[in-house]
């Protein structure tokens, strides 16, 4: 039981889609990162952190906290073509039936369906 080539070649699409987009949004939080430092920078007269100081630090951590969820979203990604080729996508890592491909569309790196999802939330 899995999804055919056709319906495996439909979620490879999506999927290529989302990393291209996804790779894109990382790119751009890293070059804000890149911006963040450069316009930091060390300053030996400044003695006291000002808080402008402080709140460019905390949006720095607030792009690097983002950069990492994109990071990860890729990584998921990136195994759920693996998946695809393996033609193991689709197929609930508990329950081994096949996820309902609504939620592939919606979240097309799941590796559960909405009953094993709920099965573990609770």
């Amino acid at each position: 039981m899995r999804y055919s080539d056709a319906e495996l070649g439909e979620f490879r699409e999506l999927i290529n889609r989302k990393l291209d987009a996804a790779k894109k949004e990382l790119a751009y939080l890293q070059g804000l990162i890149t911006r963040k430092d450069e316009m930091g920078g060390d300053n030996d007269d400044a003695r006291y952190m000002t808080m402008e100081d402080g709140s460019m630090s905390m949006e720095r951590e607030q792009l690097s906290q983002m950069a990492s969820r994109q990071i990860t979203f890729i990584d998921h990604l990136e195994k759920a073509l693996m998946r695809i080729e393996n033609k193991t996508y689709g197929i609930c890592r508990v329950t081994g039936k096949l996820i309902d491909k609504a939620r592939l569309r919606a979240v097309p790196h799941a590796t559960l369906s909405i009953e094993a999802k709920q099965m573990m939330n609770k």
